[in-house]
Formats: C-alpha cells, sequence, structure tokens
C-alpha cells in the first residue's frame, strides 16, 4: 500500500512538473532578431531549466518591433491559448526608443500583470534600460517605471540581460542594439538563474 501511495505521488509530482508552461512576453531581444527562432534564447532555456531539475513547455510569443502596447493587446489571446504557468515579460525597448511617456509603459505593464495574474499564472517582469537619446531625465524615469511596478504589484523584478552581453563586442551586432547568436546561449543560462528563485514556474 506504502508502495502504491509512493508510486502515486511520484506520478502526481511528475505531472505537476511537466505542466510548467513559460511564456515569453517579449521583443526583438527575445524574438531573434536577424536570427532562427531556434537560435534565439526562449527555444535554449528549456535544456538550462532540465539542468536544474525544471522541466517547462516555453512558448516564445516575441515579436520584433513590440511595444508595451502591442503585448497588452495580444496578451488576452494567448492567455487562452497557451494558458501559462508563468509569463515573462521583457517589454518596453520600442516604448523607450519612441520615446513613449514613461506612464503610458507603467500603465500598459500594471494591466499585462493584472490580467495575467487574474488568470491564475505568476507575472515576472524584467527590467529594461534605453540609451538617453531623449535625455538622461527622460532614461531615469522610464527606467524606474519597472521597479515601480514591481513593488506596487508585489511581481517579481529581473536584471536586464542585455547590460552584460553588450560588455562583449563579440556578442553584439553593429547596430549595438541586438544581440548575436553567439550570445544566446549565455542569455539563456542568464535567464535560467534569474528565475531560479521562483521555481516552480
Amino acid at each position: 500500500m506504502i508502495k502504491r501511495f509512493s508510486l502515486l505521488f511520484s506520478l502526481l509530482l511528475s505531472f505537476s512538473v511537466s505542466a510548467q508552461t513559460l511564456l515569453v512576453l517579449g521583443d526583438s531581444l527575445s524574438a531573434g532578431y536577424q536570427m532562427s527562432a531556434e537560435e534565439a534564447w526562449p527555444s535554449l532555456i528549456p535544456i538550462e531549466l532540465e539542468k536544474r531539475n525544471q522541466f517547462v513547455t516555453v512558448i516564445n510569443a516575441s515579436v520584433s518591433g513590440d511595444t508595451s502596447g502591442n503585448g497588452l493587446s495580444k496578451l488576452p489571446a494567448l492567455l487562452q491559448e497557451h494558458q501559462p504557468t508563468t509569463v515573462l515579460i521583457e517589454l518596453g525597448a520600442n516604448d523607450g526608443l519612441r520615446g513613449f511617456p514613461p506612464n503610458v509603459l507603467k500603465n500598459n505593464l500594471n494591466q499585462m500583470i493584472s490580467l495575467i495574474q487574474s488568470s491564475g499564472a505568476k507575472a515576472i517582469v524584467m527590467q529594461i534600460r534605453v540609451p538617453p537619446n531623449y535625455g538622461q531625465r527622460y532614461q531615469q524615469l522610464f527606467e524606474n517605471v519597472y521597479p515601480q511596478v514591481s513593488n506596487e504589484t508585489d511581481t517579481p523584478l529581473i536584471p536586464f540581460f542585455l547590460e552584460q552581453v553588450i560588455l562583449n563586442e563579440e556578442w553584439m551586432m553593429s547596430d549595438g542594439l541586438h544581440p548575436k547568436p553567439a550570445a544566446q546561449p549565455w542569455i539563456a543560462e542568464f535567464i535560467a538563474n534569474e528565475l531560479e528563485p521562483f521555481y516552480p514556474l
């Protein structure tokens, strides 16, 4: 009887772990700009997660050029279709490059988090930083949105991977904005490490 219970518990635990689904909602930094989808870090992260005994199905819903507003408009259908257990939001870079008001970004992030939480999933936000194209004041206001949203919604905030990648010139494309395929395995490992406190996903 005890053996049967142990076997049943093991099967249930295995099912629980295997049922993890991570939806990545991002822009070109996650979509795999100028590379195949298989080379982009969301396609590589299941391998990194498996090394940590996390068996996760990853859905990459990232689209190059997307803003936080684009992500918000697509999110309800994505949640309904994929029913993820966790959603990683990697959006805002295009908002910043286009000079969108920080309060618009904040409102969009808040709405996305609310939708995710209402669906029963866990929301995780990635900090985004932008070049000082519009001056240091705008840059600071923009970047402050992420910790504000994290604190106000009690949502985990993980660091921006590009801050480390950009230090290696061989990993960056000539535009100075996008990582090359060579950087993607490192990014996958970096994100898997940052997600570790929130396992299971």
